[in-house]
């Protein structure tokens, strides 16, 4: 799914760079894409799955 309409930025990559690239804050994001720059609609759903996706991270580790 597509979060980021202004910049095609989707689900799946963010996902990928928080589990490929060990990103797990929107600063992070942001230096690779350009989430958030336009609008900033997407910036809360983004923070969201981010924060999902860190936190099953953590719960496989554990």
């Amino acid at each position: 799914m597509i979060v980021c309409l202004c910049h095609s930025v989707s689900d799946k990559k963010l996902r990928q760079l928080v589990l490929e690239e060990g990103i797990s804050d929107m600063k992070g994001i942001r230096r690779c894409t350009a989430l958030g720059s336009q609008c900033g609609k997407c910036v809360r759903h983004a923070k969201d799955i981010l924060n999902e996706t860190v936190a099953s991270q953590y719960k496989q580790v554990s």
